[in-house]
């Protein structure tokens, strides 16, 4: 993700830290908001990982890439949100060279790896939708952790090795300033990679899984209308709900991160076109990214039955009763 992509230059030039230019009521207002916003992300996240570890009626396929989308949030809310939200309301970077590398290193991999799960869900309800049958047998949570480990591997070897290319980890640079190079070939690879093609495939999937939601619901009317059994139509109203329930929360999760993602991206295209300052733009739609690391665990919370559920049982400690993680949650 290219958040501050800058053409390397030989020559240092003299920065300071700009004087604080608000009352000081004010700036600890600022810095109580973002602590907030940090906590909100860290401990919302850390909640679903712990659901979906401890509870083993929730390790299924598609629970396990919603834990791994948490973890990346989760790495979000510690180890990128923090700097960058002092980074802004400090005008200047106030944690050396080392953490500088770490925050573009981390920022690069959890930004690959959100993309690239939020993909996998995508293709996980592809074919649980249009191949149920294939799809119970052949996809079994032990695929879904080789998929998932796999995602994670490639990101960390495909973000190192495009920083190292660029010549990023090093500590030549500024003091207050947390820059990182990355050439136009590189720049328009990472486009590709992270944006392009898989916030492609998501919408083309989608596009296909409410499609084929909408046929299997009038299909299930059609069974309805053909068997007047109360009990069947209790059953097969039940199980419309039910899916279509599921469907439209994931499609909310994917709308709500395509909707985080886009504004950066189109700010990123933009920039390359133009020599306009939009600087003010650029910490807007890096705010509006990082967010969404927010905004999935309150999805969650309001839409998934099994993890207020859940959320119940942690609060009050009954995690920690013996047998706990056999709790029928669903």
């Amino acid at each position: 993700m290219n958040f501050t992509a800058v053409n390397q230059t030989d020559d240092c030039l003299e920065f300071s830290c700009p004087e604080r230019s608000v009352s000081f009521p004010v700036y600890v207002f600022i810095y109580v908001a973002a602590a907030a916003v940090v906590l909100l992300t860290v401990c919302g996240n850390l909640l679903v990982i712990i659901s979906v570890s401890h509870f083993k009626q929730l390790h299924t396929p598609a629970n396990i890439l919603i834990l791994s989308l948490a973890v990346s949030d989760s790495l979000v809310g510690i180890s990128v949100m923090p700097f960058h939200l002092i980074w802004l309301i400090e005008s200047c970077w106030i944690s050396g060279p080392i953490f500088c590398s770490i925050f573009h290193f981390v920022t690069f991999q959890v930004t690959c790896v959100s993309v690239h799960t939020v993909g996998l869900i995508a293709v996980d309800r592809f074919f649980a939708l249009s191949y149920p049958f294939v799809y119970s047998e052949k996809i079994s949570p032990t695929v879904i952790y080789i998929a998932t480990l796999f995602n994670w591997m490639f990101s960390l070897i495909y973000n190192f090795t495009i920083l190292f290319i660029n010549g990023n980890f090093t500590d030549l640079m500024c003091p207050g300033e947390c820059r990182y190079i990355i050439d136009e070939v590189s720049s328009l690879i990472d486009l590709l990679v992270v944006f392009l093609i898989p916030c492609t495939l998501i919408i083309i999937l989608y596009t296909h899984v409410f499609f084929i939601a909408k046929k299997h619901a009038i299909a299930i009317r059609a069974l309805q209308v053909h068997n007047n059994t109360e009990p069947f139509k209790n059953l097969m109203s039940d199980s419309m709900k039910s899916e279509r329930k599921a469907a439209l929360v994931l499609c909310i999760l994917v709308s709500a991160f395509l909707m985080c993602l886009l504004p950066y991206y189109i700010y990123s295209l933009i920039i390359q076109f133009t020599n306009a300052d939009l600087l003010y733009a650029k910490d807007v739609t890096i705010m509006i990214f990082l967010l969404n690391s927010s905004i999935n665990p309150i999805i969650y919370a309001l839409f998934y039955p099994w993890f207020q559920r859940c959320l119940k049982l942690i609060v009050t400690f009954k995690v920690f009763y013996k047998d706990s993680s056999l709790i029928n949650v669903l």
